[in-house]
């Protein structure tokens, strides 16, 4: 009951505490509500007092903005004033200066200077133009605007002028001796350029120029920059020309001593010159002749110095159509310094003229030292065309390595003029085609002429010139193998003629050329044989004859295998050479033939060598058949040394392979005649029948082929 009493009296409690809690909730959320509604009242005030205030402000807000737009309408327009006023003043406040001229003070006011004032006469122009274009101004402002464009046109003319010079010939000429080795630790020479102020001068005369529509100065740049050019090409020619003397010795380039020491002084004395040469004459011609020539002479004991060609390959004019390698060098040369010229040109363009006038600038510029290469270049061509007609082709084989050079150069050629116009890029081209057609040409007339050729035999029968100088120009031309290949790979004939060989394995351009020279090669040979055989048809002795065909095709063959043409020959015709052979074998079997006559005249013996091996007695009738074979075999004998001493073999081991076929074959059966009657008395005057006993007959085979003897 207790226990009851007590919950109830907590429960009371508690109630009681909730009601007191809630009481102050209700007492709280009326003061709240009372609150906001004064909050509200005071903010409805407030807007309204706001609003209040707007309509009275806002008109004033209004009527000063306006009033500060008028004031800044006000301000620009005195400026504009200011201005224009201004602008009526210019022509006589810039007058001065520009009378004076941008050139340096005190002879002139200075580039800038006299640009600001060109900028201010720009300005009032324009301004006359667009609204008051019949008023005195704009013509007294038109008049030195005129005036101070020419000024800048003539001071861009001027500079450019001062510093534009035609480059040394020794700076030109080990600029393109260097050799392009990236890893020489050398820095490389390059061309002088413009002074980096004049540059800059430059630049800003030609952007106001061109920016007025001013493009004088471009023909002006064109003119006195082409002009530098042409004469640093010419100043070239004459420095090597003055260099090599005009004569066939003319030095490679580069390498003269004297180039080479004045280059060092000015220059860089410690460079290594010796190991940076370009070889830009791979082989000169007159090398060529010389070393064939010395080669023919230990081989054959001929000089081709001392024997003068046949007019149709007569080389002694080469002096007098194409100065020999000398002028073909100066060419060259001048073709590898345009390049460099052409490549210095752009990047100075670059660095003066604006980008948009860059490529018609510099086509410009280049144009009259193309046309001067060019020129060259045809003057070339039409006197190699006149050694051909004269069959001078000693003379036109010095073009091959022009054309070496040129195709070799055609691609950095082509690069540095790609944006220039057809006539001026196909320019180059040209030069190659005209020289390139002037060498086939050749090599067909050339052809021709072993065919017609028709100088005398020599009367000993020894080499013909033909041979000797067709062999000549063979290995000359095969110093020129890969630019001949390509020559003649332009010919359908060749190219025909190498279809038939699809066997052959050609897995490269270079072996097609090779191939394509062979042809050639075996062509010339065949028709240089042909020549021969019915040249030598006008001997009207035999042993002559055989001799003539003997050396020829002897000398031909050794020539062949010494120079390395058998090869290009064989890539065809692997029997090429045993053919040869066959040929030197058949041609000593019929200089054999010759010696048969002597040999007729001791033959047919046997009655009276029967009588004698039997013991018996010679009748008359047999002495006198004895002696009359001694005397005939003695007299025939003599007349045979006689003339055939007078006969040339000059290759040594030839002649003594000869003269031992000829003891080989007359001795043996001389001597079995002559121990057969040495001892017999056919006649009182033996001294008279047995003149020659078989060491003599063979000391008289041994003065064969030798004058002197």
């Amino acid at each position: 009951m207790v226990l009851e009493t007590e919950q109830m009296n907590e429960v009371d409690s508690l109630l009681e505490k909730q009601r007191s809690n809630l009481d102050l909730l209700k007492s709280r959320v009326n003061r709240s509500s009372q609150l906001a509604s004064g909050m509200v009242g005071m903010l409805s005030s407030f807007e309204d007092r706001l609003a209040r205030l707007e309509d009275t402000i806002l008109p004033v807000y209004h009527e000063t903005e306006s009033l500060q737009r008028c004031q800044q309408n006000m301000e620009r327009t005195l400026q504009a004033l200011d201005h224009v006023i201004s602008l009526y003043s210019v022509s006589h406040e810039v007058e001065q200066t520009i009378r004076k001229g941008p050139g340096t003070p005190p002879n002139g006011t200075g580039l800038n200077t006299f640009l600001l004032a060109m900028n201010r006469l720009t300005q009032a122009r324009l301004y006359f133009e667009k609204n008051n274009s019949q008023s005195v101004e704009l013509e007294n402002v038109s008049s030195l605007y005129n005036i101070g464009c020419d000024a800048l046109k003539d001071e861009f003319k001027e500079l450019l002028s001062k510093h534009s010079k035609p480059v040394l010939p020794i700076v030109l000429i080990d600029l393109i001796s260097i050799d392009e080795d990236t890893s020489n630790e050398d820095s490389p020479v390059s061309l002088p350029s413009l002074p980096e102020t004049a540059q800059m001068e430059l630049n800003t005369l030609s952007s106001w120029l061109l920016n007025a529509g001013r493009q004088e100065c471009l023909d002006s740049w064109a003119t006195i920059r082409g002009s530098t050019v042409v004469k640093s090409l010419k100043h070239l020619k004459d420095h090597r020309r003055s260099a090599s003397g005009g004569s066939i010795s003319g030095m490679a380039v580069g390498a003269s001593p004297m180039m080479r020491a004045k280059f060092q002084n000015r220059h860089e004395t410690s460079r290594r010159p010796s190991t940076r040469r370009l070889n830009i004459f791979e082989k000169k011609a007159n090398r060529m002749l010389q070393k064939a020539s010395q080669t023919l002479e230990h081989s054959t004991g001929l000089s081709l110095g001392i024997r003068r060609p046949s007019s149709q390959f007569d080389g002694s004019n080469m002096n007098d159509d194409l100065e020999s390698d000398a002028e073909m060098e100066r060419y060259l040369v001048c073709v590898a310094a345009l390049h460099r010229l052409m490549q210095a040109e752009q990047t100075l363009i670059s660095s003066i003229i604006p980008t948009q006038y860059q490529h018609q600038v510099f086509e410009k510029t280049i144009r009259e030292a193309m046309d001067l290469i060019v020129q060259d270049g045809e003057n070339i061509a039409t006197r190699a065309k006149r050694c051909i007609n004269r069959h001078d082709f000693a003379a036109v084989l010095v073009v091959f390595p022009i054309i070496k050079q040129l195709r070799a150069l055609r691609p950095d050629f082509e690069r540095t003029v790609e944006h220039c116009d057809f006539t001026l890029r196909n320019k180059f081209a040209l030069i190659i085609t005209i020289l390139e057609e002037t060498a086939a040409k050749a090599l067909e007339d050339f052809m021709e002429s072993v065919r017609t050729e028709g100088s005398a035999l020599p009367p000993d029968g020894t080499v013909h010139e033909l041979t000797s100088n067709v062999l000549v120009f063979l290995e000359q031309l095969r110093e020129c193998g890969p630019t001949a290949g390509i020559i003649l790979a332009k010919n359908s004939v060749y190219t025909n003629a190498l279809a038939l060989h699809s066997h052959l394995q050609l897995e490269t351009a270079g072996d097609q050329h090779n191939a394509l020279l062979g042809i050639y090669i075996k062509k010339v040979l065949a028709q240089l044989n042909l020549s021969l055989l019915n040249k030598s048809e006008a001997y009207s002795d035999p042993a002559l004859k055989a001799i003539f065909r003997l050396n020829n095709t002897h000398h031909t063959l050794v020539t062949l295998q010494r120079s390395r043409l058998l090869a290009l020959a064989a890539v065809l015709d692997a029997q090429i050479e045993q053919a040869y052979h066959d040929m030197i074998q058949e041609h000593k079997q019929a200089y054999q033939l010759s010696w048969s006559k002597l040999l007729n005249c001791i033959c047919n013996s046997d009655d009276t060598a029967v009588n004698l091996l039997q013991g018996g007695k010679l009748r008359d009738k047999d002495r006198a058949l004895v002696k009359e074979k001694f005397a005939a075999f003695n007299k025939e004998l003599e007349e045979m040394s006689k003339v055939q001493r007078g006969y040339s073999i000059p290759d040594v081991e030839l002649r003594e392979s000869l003269k031992r076929d000829i003891k080989e074959h007359i001795l043996p059966k001389y001597d079995a005649f002559y121990c057969l009657y040495c001892n017999v008395q056919f006649t009182k005057n033996a001294d008279k029948y047995l003149k020659y006993n078989t060491a003599q007959v063979s000391a008289l085979i041994d003065c064969l082929f030798d004058v002197a003897a």
